[in-house]
């Protein structure tokens, strides 16, 4: 097993440092988000030290800092040349990453969200995917991407997540005062998406063909559907995909 070191130890962190410890790393993390930290010391066995400290110890590092700090604390870090990087930051490129890391060399990129510590957590990874394979599935899987544009655009994908969620909280509030019952409401909504995502299939086309087989002519859902593409709802996401994805191929 390895020594896995994380730089931030905030919300997307910390599920990562669980699952590893879980699994039978050590881990050391940073002191910042010391609460976090603190937690991961206390049930998960981990050791709590200054940036530099927990680059000294791992075999493994985890950059996961706020993108707008990221470069100027990781180009204040000195790094070693058989160390392998694992980068989470959104908007921060291969070439900068190996520019700030180096002599540090060996660089991956990922998306993990939080349920990552339960399994089921889609992690697209670029350039290389073996490490990730190593640490983190079968029960995550990992998703090879053939280069950084492609690899942006899943972070444009994962933004979309909140927005959805965004959408569902509106549906959960809508229901709520109309049946006098919000906590209900939320429940229903909630778990009608959830428990219908988990037991859909995964082949390719299946979202569409769940969607249609759902919206047939004269249904409710297929008022729905309408309604939403009248309204601008499509146009309005692919037009925060592509901000947000060409955003970060500028960055």
């Amino acid at each position: 097993m390895s020594c896995i070191g994380f730089l931030g130890t905030g919300h997307i962190a910390a599920p990562m440092a669980r699952f590893l410890s879980r699994t039978g790393h050590d881990i050391i993390v940073s002191e910042r988000s010391a609460g976090v930290a603190a937690e991961l010391a206390a049930k998960h066995g981990a050791t709590v030290a200054a940036n530099q400290a927990v680059l000294d110890r791992a075999e493994i590092v985890f950059l996961c800092l706020r993108p707008e700090i990221a470069e100027e604390v990781i180009s204040g870090l000195s790094f070693r040349p058989d160390q392998r990087i694992v980068s989470v930051i959104a908007g921060l490129s291969l070439a900068t990453l190996k520019r700030i890391c180096a002599p540090a060399a060996d660089i991956t990129m990922t998306i993990p969200l939080g349920f990552l510590e339960q399994g089921g957590c889609p992690l697209p990874a670029f350039p290389e995917p073996d490490l990730l394979y190593r640490l983190f599935a079968p029960e995550n899987p990992v998703i090879p991407i053939r280069d950084e544009r492609a690899f942006n655009m899943h972070f444009a994908i994962c933004a979309m997540v909140p927005g959805l969620l965004d959408l569902m909280a509106c549906g959960a509030d809508w229901l709520g005062r109309e049946t006098g019952d919000a906590k209900a409401a939320e429940f229903y909504t909630a778990q009608l998406v959830s428990g219908f995502l988990a037991v859909m299939g995964r082949d390719p086309g299946t979202l569409a063909a769940e969607r249609d087989a759902l919206a047939t002519p004269g249904s409710l859902s297929l008022q729905m559907t309408d309604a939403l593409r009248a309204g601008g709802a499509h146009a309005a996401l692919r037009g925060a995909l592509e901000a947000i994805g060409t955003g970060l191929g500028d960055s």
